[in-house]
């Protein structure tokens, strides 16, 4: 059936290769505005819950993806608003139905004039946790339309939150391979310094005879007179002392 295969297509966004989350936010808003019925655009935001220093909470976004860029302009305008249902959503955890926002002018009077402006006249959106007991993200995923009264409610409310749940779960897995990607890049980093400091050690000890203990001593001095860091010193004595990059010598890289 078209709503299951929709709903897989979603979740299977956060499981690709390479797949960051705002790509998959990016993805999921355009698949939804193309697959959902009425749909002419659609707004996946990803927010967090940060404490006040009186204790108070509120939620912050983190990333979004929107189908449109009228749509992308709307939801800022609620942001620095509060007001809208993105934003009523995410604040009262509950879904939030719009059949026109005309017919309700003081629901949210600081965004009726931008909803109708971004063409946002109906919408559905509903909030839902990012599973995982450790996160405190939330997403809320929106159907949007240009049209008064654009969803059925017997289909859209129901698929909306299916589609809700199967993103969650996306975008948690998506995060998960971002954060695995970013320590696998650190420690590339981390070895890649380790290696080019033990190589200048290696140099500063042939050159004067000195203990490695002693040799990093020395890197560190040069590094702290000239305001660099250690691996960046090292690597120019590296490069200096081998000839991988030829380059005018820096004074201070020898110890005079």
């Amino acid at each position: 059936m078209w709503i299951e295969r929709l709903a897989r297509d979603i979740g299977a966004l956060g499981q690709e290769d390479g797949a960051t989350l705002e790509r998959a936010l990016d993805q999921m808003s355009r698949v939804t505005a193309l697959g959902v019925p009425g749909c002419s655009a659609a707004l996946v935001v990803v927010w967090r819950e940060v404490g006040g220093p009186d204790g108070s909470t509120r939620h912050v976004v983190t990333d979004y993806g929107a189908s449109h860029a009228d749509l992308s302009a709307a939801f800022e305008h609620q942001y620095t608003s509060d007001q809208g249902p993105t934003v009523e959503a995410v604040r009262e955890m509950r879904q939030v139905r719009v059949g026109d926002i005309l017919r309700e002018p003081h629901r949210w009077p600081r965004y009726t004039s931008m909803a109708v402006q971004c063409g946002d006249r109906s919408s559905v959106t509903l909030p839902s946790p990012m599973p995982g007991g450790g996160d405190d993200r939330v997403i809320t995923f929106g159907v949007h339309s240009g049209r008064a009264d654009a969803f059925d409610e017997d289909v859209v409310e129901p698929l909306t939150a299916l589609l809700a749940e199967h993103a969650a779960v996306s975008l948690h897995s998506a995060g998960r391979q971002a954060d695995a990607a970013r320590e696998t890049a650190h420690m590339r980093r981390a070895m890649s310094a380790r290696t080019v400091i033990d190589q200048a050690k290696g140099i500063i000890m042939h050159a004067r005879g000195c203990d490695a203990d002693t040799a990093f001593t020395a890197l560190r001095e040069v590094a702290q007179r000239n305001r660099k860091r250690v691996v960046e010193v090292a690597r120019d004595l590296v490069e200096e002392n081998t000839g991988a990059q030829p380059r005018t010598r820096r004074a201070g890289t020898d110890g005079r």
